[in-house]
This record gives structure tokens, C-alpha cells and sequence, in this order.
């Protein structure tokens, strides 16, 4: 996974970030959309750069301005369109993404969407669950899929929600590493739970919180509680076919050295 900027990308041109996804050696990734200018030159620059670079981008993930992930309370406040106070700017900006992705022939949009409530009564529940109607829909309109990130609710919870949504394109970007972070549940029981709405998936790793509400920490892939052999066997048996999108949640050398290792556990653990 790459952005085009912010706080999990690089301050660069489109071909250059292009170039350095290329270098790895891969030729497709999920794309984080930071850039708040999404106009005719953005799309014509990232185009050009994708194409040059034989990228192929399977979904955009929307940047939303004011999250804050550095624990569990702060993400319950400030990520995806539960908090109130910018649940309307992030609709739009949703729609622009998709806007944006269709141009480029990306066929697919996903975001956290925040900790949404479990009461299925809760009036907070229903705006929500009537936002992602919305999203859906306008994707829908845009030949695209849309889909949840894994990781703040349990897989019981994600499929319920989806079942009220009720959008034939809604589906989930299971992240394993998630479920360990947030302690929202097992990665390989939940991957059973949601199998029949897995989209994409994300590979990467983590060990579970030492107290309870608190952050657990990202790791390199292979390092964590996931258990990659067990969690790539299981994608197998539910047949799953898509890709295998790496996420590195750090920026620098060794976030480059992490994915060219992960990048090498998967095409063994691929093979076997």
C-alpha cells in the first residue's frame, strides 16, 4: 500500500512515488489518497505515472484530515464518519475519491469508517449505516466495490452490519494485523466470520496489547501475533485470489527493508 503524501507516504511527484512502488519489484497496490487536490492535473499525473510504471491499482483508500490513531480512545473519536462534527466533509471527500479512482479505472474505494456503534437502535448506527448506503451507492455508480476496513468491531458485528447495509457492493478489506491491534477478536476465526465478503485483503502483522484498551504495536510481517503461514493457508481455503497487499505503517529505509522481506515470506508461503 503507498500514498500519494502525508504522515504514511513521501512529499513527491506522482512518478517518483510510482517508481519507487515499481522498484520493489510488485506491479499492483491500494492506493491512500491524501492529496486534497484531485482536479484534471492530479489524475493526468498519477495516470501517466501508474502507466508508466505497469502499476495496477486494485482501491483507493481516502485520506480524511484530523485522524488520529494513537489509541484506542483517539481513534474512537476522530477516525471515519462516526465523529459528528466531520462525518458531512468526509462524505464528500468519499465521493471525490471515488470520483478520482474511476478516472484512473480503479474499481474499488475502502476506508476505516470509524467505531460504529454495536446497538443496532442506536440513531447514531442507523446515520451511519445510511452514509455507507450512500457510498455505496454513489460507488456503485462508479462500477466500484466498497469496503470496510477489519479491526475496530468484532467479524460477528462487521457481518451484521454489512447484512443491514445491505449494498450487493459492499465487502471487507480484512487487515489481520488489526484484530491483534485493537484486541477486536482472532484474525483466522474472524476471516471465517466475514469469508464471504472478503475483497482484499491487507498483510501485515502485530502483537496484541499488553492492557486491555490500549494500542497493541505493529511489526514486521512474520514478527507478530497474526501467524502468516496460518492466515495465508486460510485465504487459500476460503479461495480467495486477489491480491496480497502489503501495509508497513512506517516511512523510511526501513519500512522499505520490511516490505522487500514480507514481499519474500509471501511468495514462499504462496508456493507451498
Amino acid at each position: 500500500m503507498f500514498w500519494t503524501g502525508g504522515v504514511l507516504g513521501v512529499e513527491a511527484p506522482a512518478a517518483e512515488i510510482a517508481a519507487s512502488v515499481r522498484s520493489l519489484g510488485v506491479s499492483c497496490g491500494q492506493i491512500g489518497v491524501h492529496a486534497p487536490d484531485l482536479g484534471d492535473a492530479t489524475v493526468d499525473a498519477w495516470r501517466s505515472a501508474l502507466d508508466e510504471n505497469g502499476i495496477t491499482v486494485e482501491s483507493a483508500f481516502p485520506g480524511f484530515t484530523g485522524e488520529s490513531y494513537a489509541s484506542i480512545p483517539n481513534c474512537a473519536a476522530t477516525v471515519g464518519y462516526v465523529p459528528p462534527a466531520t462525518r458531512d466533509e468526509r462524505e464528500q471527500r468519499s465521493y471525490a475519491v471515488s470520483d478520482f479512482a474511476r478516472k484512473l479505472g480503479i474499481g474499488g474505494l475502502a476506508t476505516h469508517i470509524g467505531c460504529v456503534s454495536e446497538d443496532r437502535a442506536d440513531p447514531e448506527y442507523i446515520a451511519i449505516r445510511d452514509l455507507v448506503r450512500r457510498v455505496c451507492d454513489h460507488c456503485a455508480g462508479n462500477d466500484q466495490t466498497f469496503a470496510l476496513e477489519t479491526g475496530q468491531e468484532s467479524a460477528t458485528a462487521l457481518k451484521e452490519f454489512i447484512a443491514d447495509v445491505d449494498r450487493p457492493n459492499l465487502g471487507v478489506n480484512f487487515d489481520p494485523a488489526n484484530m491483534i491491534l485493537y484486541g477486536s477478536g482472532e484474525p483466522i476465526e474472524a476471516l471465517e466470520t466475514v469469508k464471504d465478503h472478503v475483497i482484499s485483503v491487507h498483510c501485515k502483522d502485530g502483537t496484541r496489547p499488553e492492557v486491555k484498551g490500549e494500542w497493541g504495536k505493529e511489526t514486521p510481517l512474520g514478527a507478530g501475533d497474526v501467524g502468516m503461514e496460518r492466515f495465508v493457508a486460510k485465504l487459500k481455503s476460503i479461495g480467495y485470489r486477489g491480491s496480497l497487499t502489503i501495509e508497513r505503517e512506517i516511512v523510511g529505509d526501513q519500512q522499505r527493508a520490511d516490505i522487500m522481506e514480507a514481499i519474500a515470506l509471501l511468495n514462499r508461503l504462496r508456493a507451498q
